[in-house]
This record gives structure tokens, sequence and C-alpha cells, in this order.
């Protein structure tokens, strides 16, 4: 084996310890996207589901009777602020325009 200075053999174990930690970083960062994309493919039908109750008659009435105050006061009610379904649908848009060109 060759003799290998230990100024340069440290250099090579320093580059080589800080590349695989680059390494482990990419591939959990991959994990993760991949994960996150499934996700997101897997909630398509929620989102065309709530697009299709918020722009319908149905959370017109809903939010009518929230305001009238007969629904029950425990009851979670997020899906009837103007803005919630609107943001979380224009988010998702904005998502899949980042996703398709690649930014």
């Amino acid at each position: 084996m060759e003799h290998i200075n230990d100024q340069n053999q440290e250099e090579r174990l320093d580059r080589i310890s800080r590349f695989e930690q680059m390494l482990d970083r990419l591939n959990e960062s991959n994990r993760m996207m991949e994960d996150a994309l499934e996700r997101f493919a897997a909630a398509e039908a929620d989102a065309q589901a709530l697009a299709g109750y918020y722009e319908g008659p149905d959370w017109r009435e809903d939010f009518e009777t929230d305001e009238a105050g007969a629904l029950p006061e425990d009851l979670k009610r997020g899906v009837l602020s103007e803005d919630g379904p609107y943001n979380a649908l224009q988010d998702r848009e904005e998502l899949r325009k980042k996703l398709k060109d690649g930014d």
C-alpha cells in the first residue's frame, strides 16, 4: 500500500465524510419529496370534492346556517370561512404550477 502523508489522508477523510453527509441529506430529501408527492396526489380527490362543495349551493347554505348561529358552537368549521377553502385550493394550484415548471 502506498504511503500517504498524514495531511493528505486527513483532508481525504474530511472530504469523504463531508460528501457522505451530503449523500445522506440528499437521500433523505428525496425520500421526503417522494412521500410528499404521494400525499399530494392522494389528496386530489379531496381537492376536487372541496372545490365542488365550495363553488356549489351547499356551501352557501351551510355558511348562512352558521351565520344565523344554527350550528353547534363546538363544530369545527374552517371550511365555512370564505378564505380557508379558497386559499387551500389556490395554494394547491400554485404548488401544481411549481411542480410542472420545475421551480
